[in-house]
């Protein structure tokens, strides 16, 4: 009967997804590709093996009749089967089951390595999509559901494979050559009683497996709230206790358990009518087709080694019907998984390189945003018509409030996004005519929390450029200021950061940070407020190493503390999507507007806050 398994739950990522019918033919070309001969050449030797397994297979059961035959004193049938004794019947009858089994595993021992390739390939396919989709698909869309969608995906490829090739089809071919032996050698009630059975059966598996996904799938729900309110009440477990809502949390978590608890009754009731229902089918058409051969013996029509044969042959067929259901079920699951991954590689790249493009060439580093508009939303515009002209070789700071535009300036620059209107050149080159890699291998960026890789400091310090020696790499931790805290370390540069960094401070990961920018050497530096996440202290020891870094390079600084763009050769002001302001700090002082006000803010909030800490500390 149909096996129990847990039913994956359907992905948080809204992906829209591929039918079942076009999620198969995007599957095919991995399973027969015109350029690797070695792949097609694997796929007809596992097919033809196969064939051989379940003629083999279908065979046995003749051995098996004619040992009975000739114990029971009849003479087998079959002219290679005469002189034969029952012991070297019962032999080959061993050697036949053998046989099967045997041809089974080398047919997957030839198979294996197509199946792990169609995996590889597919994996590595969505991995690369994926990076190659716009930020704006990334920060809409949950990281560990995109995993979920490549990992069920894949897994439901591996499943697909070996299921759906290599049972559904084989049980097939069995059930097919099975009702033509009864049909030659017993005559056509035989064949119509299995065929009658497996249709039933199937018929019966199939609908009732549809009436448990249902269910399954509420019973999952159920779960995944249970879950959610427990891990939701644990991450606020101060708060639980400030509010003395122990009990209560407690009544929420058993309200949600309590409707897992009537999903998971109502599935293990249909999983037992389920195994009821097929039991009774096959045991039906079991005992027809058993009474049918009991009266060919006793009417002398056939022998009782044919009887035996005809048992063995419903067993033989019975055995993959019990996982009938369960397949079913996992390969439903399995193309709605797939139907994600590729609906998922269905998905257009926002940000494409035009036909043909050249890769962009810098002579001196001159960026300029030429009546720049945005809009993340059509309704709510973020840049409007913004004209800012940076020199090679000149550092200019965009400053403004929260909503003014300047972190979006840096963003069209990489071409995170396209411009709605207007601009970007770099050397008089529109960035949207040069290729996204040549245009990303001149920008260095420094973002206001450098998140390090899971892995040692060396690896994400040579991340900025992977060819590079371990002199390079080491020299750009020394201009980091990093490199004699990297050797205090007790494994030095083989010290694993953890995730995102978090076994280092601050001002660590933003030296390393800035280590591996310098280590790229693009001639290009955007600063996306580096160091406003820093105390105060850290912040002039790294502001130091920015100057130090930015010494010939064209640099874009978008700060937020007015402090670390004194020396900028030229300050914009935004507001509102628009150049206010703009000028060196002397000149924008002078001139008493914008600047000016954010300045004295930022002075006297810094002001109180040291008046502030002093009393603390008196």
């Amino acid at each position: 009967m149909s096996r129990p398994s847990d039913f994956t739950t359907s992905t948080d990522v809204e992906t829209p997804a591929t039918s079942g019918a076009e999620t198969i033919r995007r599957v095919l070309p991995y399973l027969w590709p015109r350029d690797e001969s070695w792949v097609r050449r694997r796929v007809v030797a596992a097919l033809a093996i196969l064939t051989l397994a379940k003629v083999v297979s279908v065979a046995t059961p003749f051995f098996y009749k004619a040992a009975v035959d000739r114990l029971a004193g009849d003479a087998p049938d079959g002219a290679m089967l005469m002189g034969l004794t029952a012991v070297s019947l019962t032999l080959a009858y061993g050697l036949a089951r053998f046989g099967a089994v045997a041809f089974g595993e080398l047919r997957d021992a030839v198979f294996v390595r197509v199946s792990q390739r169609a995996l590889r390939k597919l994996a590595l396919e969505t991995f690369t999509h994926i990076h190659r989709l716009s930020l704006r698909y990334h920060i809409s869309r949950k990281t560990g559901g995109l995993s979920r969608v490549i990992e069920r995906g894949v897994k439901g490829v591996d499943f697909l494979l070996r299921f759906m090739l290599f049972s559904i089809g084989p049980l097939i071919l069995e059930l097919a050559m099975v009702a033509g032996i009864f049909a030659v050698m017993f005559g056509w009630q035989y064949m119509a009683a299995v065929v009658v059975t497996v249709a039933l059966y199937v018929a019966f598996t199939f609908k009732v497996t549809e009436l448990r996904v249902a269910i399954r799938r509420e019973m999952n729900d159920q779960d995944n709230d249970a879950n959610q309110k427990a891990i939701d009440s644990l991450l606020n477990f101060e708060t639980v206790r400030y509010f003395g809502a122990t009990r209560r949390e407690g009544v929420r978590y058993d309200l949600a358990m309590a409707g897992y608890e009537r999903a998971a009754v109502r599935t293990g009731l249909s999983l037992a009518g389920l195994n009821a229902g097929q039991a009774a089918i096959i045991t039906a058409g079991l005992v027809a087709v058993m009474i049918m051969a009991a009266l060919g013996v006793q009417a002398g029509r056939l022998t009782v080694g044919d009887f035996v044969m005809v048992n063995a042959y419903m067993l033989q067929i019975t055995m993959p019907l019990n996982f009938l259901g369960t397949v079913y079920r996992e390969i439903r699951q399995a193309l709605v998984d797939m139907g994600q991954m590729f609906g998922l590689l269905a998905q257009p790249a926002e940000i494409v390189d035009a036909p043909g493009a050249p890769a962009l060439r810098v002579s001196g580093g001159h960026v300029r945003f030429e009546n720049v508009r945005f809009a993340y939303d059509a309704e709510r515009p973020i840049l409007k018509g913004v004209t800012v002209d940076v020199p090679a070789g000149r550092t200019v700071a965009l400053v403004g409030p929260s909503g003014s535009g300047k972190s979006t300036i840096g963003r069209l620059l990489f071409r995170f996004y396209e411009v709605t209107g207007g601009r970007v050149t770099i050397d008089g080159q529109d960035i949207r005519q040069v290729t996204q890699d040549s245009l990303h291998s001149v920008i260095g960026v420094v973002p206001q929390d450098a998140v390090l890789f899971n892995d040692t400091i060396y690896y994400n310090l040579a991340y900025g450029r992977p060819e590079a020696g371990r002199a390079e790499v080491e020299a750009a931790a020394k201009a980091a200021k990093i490199h004699d805290f990297i050797l205090s370390l007790p494994d030095g540069y083989d010290t694993a950061v953890g995730e995102r960094g978090l076994k280092l401070s601050g001002g660590e990961k933003q030296r390393v940070g800035i280590a591996r920018t310098l280590l790229k050497n693009p001639p290009i530096l955007l600063l996306d407020e580096a160091t406003s996440a820093l105390d105060t202290q850290t912040e002039s020891g790294i502001q130091a190493s920015l100057r130090e870094m930015g010494q010939g390079r064209t640099v874009i600084t978008i700060a937020h503390r007015l402090s670390t763009i004194v020396d900028a050769d030229r300050i914009v002001v935004l507001e509102a999507g628009r150049v206010v302001e703009e000028g060196t700090h002397e000149a924008l002082l002078a001139r008493g507007g914008r600047y000016a006000a954010m300045w004295a803010r930022q002075a006297n909030e810094e002001a109180e806050a040291a008046a502030a800490g002093a009393g603390s500390r008196g």
